[in-house]
């Protein structure tokens, strides 16, 4: 079972800027496709962004699209998630999310992952 792990989350302004990074143990990690994920109380969890195993394609919710970048280091097992002009409304607990062994190179799944972190508490202050 892989072990995930994000971390960089904090309160900041609306406007600025905050880098998210997700740690995961899983030794196949460059065949894992990877994504994250929000939740506020009360709500559904919302999904952000995927990434492909060879970073090929990336998928954003719509919410985020132009706003928010994911990446990915393999060879440190990392996928990174760029938020840029943050609104308060992204307030949320973002959770990494691990589809390990996904079949296909170059697909960002928008659901079906397998492992998840506890999450990392994003508040933005208007």
């Amino acid at each position: 079972q892989a072990h995930v792990v994000e971390s960089g989350g904090g309160l900041v302004q609306a406007g600025a800027s905050l880098r998210l990074s997700c740690v995961a143990s899983e030794r196949a990690f460059s065949r894992s496709a990877m994504a994250w994920y929000r939740q506020v109380p009360g709500k559904e969890r919302e999904f952000v962004a995927a990434i492909s195993r060879n970073s090929g394609t990336t998928r954003y919710g719509d919410s985020v699209k132009g706003r928010f970048t994911i990446s990915r280091d393999n060879a440190l097992r990392t996928v990174y998630l760029m938020m840029s002009s943050l609104r308060p409304e992204d307030t949320a607990v973002y959770l990494c999310a691990v589809w390990p062994d996904y079949p296909l190179l170059e697909d960002a799944p928008l659901a079906g992952y397998t492992y998840w972190g506890q999450g990392t508490q994003v508040t933005v202050s208007s």
